[in-house]
């Protein structure tokens, strides 16, 4: 491949040869864009529009829009995109991920395919990894799409309803991940179409895009309500887990994350909670709390995997080194650890919608994304989500040198040797960006550094309100900042005054992380546009890294070499078995996100369909005919089920048939026994369908045909959601048991296929019942109300180390008398759907 690549170039090196001709267009056009009046720039808005009415395409008017948006750039916002952000801005209007090093304006490049996307109205989303860009972006841009007549919104947090349909009716809409997810799954649980908050998704920019859709693609965002479950058996649970004792009660396997009983360990559950056989199926539920108590004992560490602040557990994201605010571990792992800690143990939650980021983006009809680091993932980008990754070149060749790991044999002599770096460094004046896998080591160096007389800023997840201000003087003469693997993605290290005659920013990293791109964003903080800069990389044996992926052969090298505690070694075959390590757990997760996609799929096509069909009901369609499919499919299904045809069973087989659809509809008496024993089965399911339409048709008289209309659409759509629910829950019981099935040489995934799909046509076949029964029963004394089928609260959920988030939805305010009719009518409330029912 080397070879080929010096004949041919690189893919990318490629790919970009192929823009250049568009980009030599773009920049044909500057003079011409400059000689343009302000009015005369902001008229190209609605020539680019009409020509677009008319049948041009984007791809079209891209050269003329583009040299549009980087003229009013210049007159706006005093900057002018160069040809490489050119190049950034064309990979991503093409559906496909632009590699830009740190420092090379990515934010600046989103505007070209935003305001080119945003001409077709139909709406552009720009995804970033937290509120506080979300706004800033919306806020610095939006002046930009203003000048050109574009609208822009934003989606945080704290906005009603109304406020967001608005933003997401801008042009281009600015938000998180979180936020854009939540509100689509929310549009899906609406009772009035109204309430709906997006349009259908169109093109999404996705800022930070291996953040998102690597790193939280294990992130099931979801919707939940209060469960019922008692939380007395996780303190009893982590009582009886503390007094076990290693190796001799459980055994922690690190790389599984794992934590399980030996023999001696089951036995004294056993006797602990007067069991006869701990594996029994009867004790899953003991089985499930123990688990969950061992691995909140024994695999998650305080300061590193969670915090507890102000008496609550609060999880710390591995690869930002934030504080997951209002998140929970799911599946009883987050009440376990605050049964650990002696904080109020809070109920589990009970899921009413959920979908994954993974098939969220993949709805977009057209997705694309920016990054400094996501040539690491390339495959699992191409394979998952059709994207490609294009690399492109640096407005200024890189300057910073990255200097091999230095490895030492012991975390101790690895940490010494960091702080003497440090100090020695700190004399020049040379500022210094020290990287931390976690608080409690960036605690560790800090406290060493005290002890030298170091002044130096700390940022992790304990200090975050300072952060953008802490990273803003990082860059300064003299600072020495120790940061988390949060150290400020989405803002830029500038460097002070004299800084570039002492070498620019020098990062030490103090271990390396699992994913080579955590450790390529630590490094890219230094070097940005060309500035200088270093980076390097202190390890030692001890390590989690070396220790649990490195292998018995480097261990085998440390004796060799007789390493002392204060000497290092920089050794090719040392990096080398590192990377390795690395790219095994980068494959290791991949399969993970891989399997989950295979299981999430499932339930996809299943959503599509449910969420299909409640819309159908939402857009006031005539459910009519599909009632009286229903009706038909339940007595066919109900006349062929119960009888059989031997003739000896007949008699019971017509009182059970008999029996089962009073229950539904058939008013009691209408048949006997001997009325239908002598009829075919198609006479039978005749004569029971005539009844069926006789009785709809006299129910239709009695309430008139436009409430018999909404009286079918409460009830479905209330028969769904409640249906819907029940089978989200099923299918996550099939999923927590079906790894089991391994064991019988089945394959897991197509085994949750299988019966997830007979599951599926089960809650179909159910829902006909229901929503049948319940429109033969319905009594109506006032106009039927649509409501939520249950109040809830929202989630986000992390199936990988199952993380969750918590919101109240806010609820759903009656209209006034004279207020427009919330079903779509035109009609004053008070004469529609708020009027009275004789």
């Amino acid at each position: 491949m080397g070879l080929l690549n010096k004949i041919f170039g690189t893919y990318s090196e490629r790919e970009v040869k192929r823009v250049i001709p568009i980009v030599d267009k773009i920049e044909a056009l500057d003079e011409t864009m400059q000689k343009l009046s302000d009015d005369e720039l902001k008229a190209k808005t609605i020539e680019f529009k009409e020509r677009l009415q008319k049948g041009e395409t984007l791809d079209d008017i891209l050269p003329e829009a583009f040299a549009v948006c980087r003229e009013a750039s210049v007159r706006v916002l005093g900057m002018k995109h160069y040809k490489e952000q050119l190049i950034g801005g064309v990979v991503l209007h093409q559906g496909r991920i632009s590699e830009m090093k740190t420092g090379e304006g990515k934010t600046l490049v989103a505007t070209l395919p935003a305001y080119l996307n945003g001409l077709s109205g139909n709406g552009v989303h720009v995804v970033t990894v937290n509120d506080y860009l979300a706004k800033r972006d919306m806020e610095w841009m939006g002046q930009l799409y203003s000048f050109l007549g574009l609208t822009t919104g934003v989606i945080v947090h704290e906005l009603n309803n109304d406020q967001r349909r608005e933003s997401y009716n801008s042009d281009i809409t600015y938000g998180t991940n979180n936020e854009f997810g939540f509100d689509y799954l929310r549009d899906n649980m609406v009772v009035y179409k109204e309430e709906r908050v997006q349009r259908p998704l169109n093109f999404a920019i996705v800022d930070e895009v291996d953040s998102i859709l690597i790193d939280e693609a294990r992130t099931p965002l979801i919707i939940s309500g209060a469960g019922e479950k008692s939380t007395d058996f996780y303190k009893i649970a982590d009582f009886f887990v503390k007094r076990l004792s290693v190796e001799t009660h459980f055994t922690i396997d690190e790389k599984a994350h794992a934590v399980m009983l030996t023999d001696e360990g089951v036995e004294e559950a056993e006797k602990a909670f007067h069991l006869d056989n701990y594996a029994d199926a009867e004790n899953m539920e003991l089985q499930h709390y123990i688990t969950q108590a061992l691995k909140a004992n024994y695999i998650m560490r305080l300061d590193k995997d969670y915090m507890v602040k102000d008496g609550e557990v609060i999880i710390v994201d591995e690869f930002t080194g934030r504080l997951m605010e209002g998140r929970r571990y799911s599946d009883g792992l987050h009440q376990a650890i605050e049964a650990k800690e002696g904080v109020k143990v809070e109920r589990e939650s009970k899921t009413l919608a959920t979908i994954t980021f993974q098939n969220y983006f993949r709805m977009y009809r057209k997705l694309s994304g920016m990054t400094g680091t996501a040539q690491t993932e390339e495959l699992e980008f191409r394979e998952i989500y059709g994207l490609d990754v294009i690399q492109i070149p640096t407005h200024k060749p890189v300057a910073r040198i990255d200097k091999p790991d230095l490895v030492y044999k012991t975390e101790k002599g690895k940490f010494n040797a960091i702080v003497e770096e440090i100090v020695e460094t700190h004399k020049t004046g040379q500022p210094v960006l020290v990287g931390t896998t976690s608080i409690e080591k960036s605690e560790l160096v800090s406290s060493l550094l005290k002890k030298k007389g170091v002044k130096h800023q700390v940022l992790n997840a304990k200090y975050h309100e300072q952060e953008a201000e802490i990273i803003e003087h990082s860059g300064e003469l003299g600072m020495v900042t120790i940061a988390t693997n949060m150290a400020g993605r989405g803002t830029d290290i500038k460097l002070g005054e004299g800084v570039v005659e002492v070498g620019g920013l020098k990062i030490i990293g103090t271990e390396r992380h699992e994913s080579r791109r955590i450790d390529n964003q630590l490094r890219g903080r230094s070097g940005r546009q060309g500035d200088p800069g270093s980076s390097i990389f202190y390890i030692s044996f001890e390590d989690d890294l070396m220790r649990i992926f490195g292998g018995e052969k480097l261990q085998g090298l440390v004796e060799k070499i007789g390493l002392s505690e204060d000497e290092a070694i920089e050794s090719g075959m040392v990096t080398k078995s590192i990377e390795n390590a690395q790219k095994k757990v980068e494959g290791n997760n991949f399969d993970i996100r891989k399997t989950l996609l295979g299981y999430d799929d499932v339930m996809n096509k299943q959503r599509e369909i449910i969420y299909n069909q409640r819309a159908e009901v939402l857009e006031g369609e005539n459910l009519k005919s599909q009632v009286q499919d229903m009706i038909r499919d339940l007595i066919l299904t109900a006349v062929n089920s119960h009888i059989s045809g031997v003739e000896d069973n007949l008699l019971d087989e017509l009182k059970s048939l008999i029996g089962y659809l009073e229950d539904i509809y058939l008013p009691h008496n209408t048949f006997t026994i001997d009325d239908l024993k002598v009829l075919t089965n198609e006479e039978i399911q005749d004569k029971l369908l005539e009844v069926a339409q006789k009785m709809y048709a006299e129910k239709e008289e009695n309430f008139g045909e436009e409430q018999m209309r909404e009286i079918e659409r409460v009830i479905l759509l209330r028969v769904v959601d409640t249906k819907w629910m029940d089978h989200i829950d099923s299918m996550d019981h099939l999923k927590q048991g079906i790894g089991l099935r391994a064991y019988r040489q089945q394959d897991p995934t197509q085994a949750y296929q299988f019966e997830g799909s007979n599951m599926f046509d089960e809650m179909i076949y159910n829902i006909k019942v229901d929503t049948v029964k319940f429109l033969f029963h319905v009594q109506v004394e006032h106009k039927p109300e649509r409501e939520q089928v249950v109040k809830n609260e929202e989630i986000v959920t992390n199936h990988s180390d199952d993380s969750v988030k918590k919101a109240p939805v806010k609820k759903k305010q009656e209209p006034g008398r004279n207020d427009p009719c919330p079903c779509g009518s035109g009609r004053k409330y008070k004469n529609c759907c708020g009027r009275e029912v004789v």
